[in-house]
């Protein structure tokens, strides 16, 4: 038996690993350059809400990825009165989103040095080429035994097909030296409390929890990680 208190780490990567807040408000910006339109803050509010909520009602199972991406755009500008080809406006963010891979502070010499006795693992609802790309091109894909993406298993976090795929195909895994570090209560948290593993809630904004999952641990900060594994 390992000697640490957790040999096997389950790693978020969108504002956990990798900076998805800065990414989105760049793509965005580039995106409405493109279009040769005003991002103004009342369209990005509108988008953070409404693509926050399209994620939760696929996090639930009440619409597919695809709907998600389909519709998104096309709801955002109806609501501002405008009837866009919002599929072909996807396509244009998703890969101005591929560009954004700026870690969080400290991640990167986190997963460094964690690397070196821990298995470390990337476990996202993500895009996948969207989050490969990300990864790689930020330097961090060499500290990382694999990327599970709900896209390419067929199951998402929090649901248990996820981590039924995720443990099958991490050697001698054992859920009790296991730990899933995230920042979404609904996502990371609940399906590291349905599946039986510990969790680390990342809360760098201090935000309340307002929902029944609760974590095992809590940190504001990436390096207090390290006191717990």
């Amino acid at each position: 038996m390992s000697s640490l208190a957790y040999s096997t780490l389950l790693f978020d990567i969108d504002d956990t690993i990798l900076n998805f807040d800065l990414s989105e408000k760049q793509a965005l910006n580039k995106l409405f350059a493109n279009l040769n339109k005003p991002l103004t803050p009342e369209i990005m509010a509108y988008y953070q809400q409404l693509n926050q909520h399209l994620w939760q009602q696929y996090e639930r199972g009440e619409i597919s990825r695809q709907e998600l991406l389909d519709t998104r755009f096309t709801l955002l500008f109806k609501h501002f009165g405008e009837d866009l080809n919002g599929k072909l406006i996807e396509k244009t963010y998703r890969n101005y989103l591929a560009e954004g891979h700026d870690p969080i502070p400290g991640a990167k010499q986190l997963v460094t040095t964690l690397s070196n006795q821990h298995k470390l693992y990337l476990v996202t609802n993500g895009i996948a080429n969207t989050q490969e790309r990300r990864i790689r091109e930020a330097g961090l894909a060499p500290y990382f035994e694999n990327l599970f993406i709900s896209e390419r298993i067929g199951a998402r976090k929090p649901e248990r097909a996820f981590f039924d795929y995720v443990a099958q195909h991490i050697p001698n895994f054992d859920r009790h030296q296991s730990l899933v570090i995230g920042d979404s209560l609904t996502s990371d948290i609940l399906g590291a409390r349905t599946y039986g593993l510990d969790s680390v809630w990342f809360n760098p904004q201090h935000q309340s929890n307002q929902t029944t999952t609760k974590p095992t641990y809590e940190i504001d900060q990436l390096a207090a990680l390290k006191k717990i594994v």
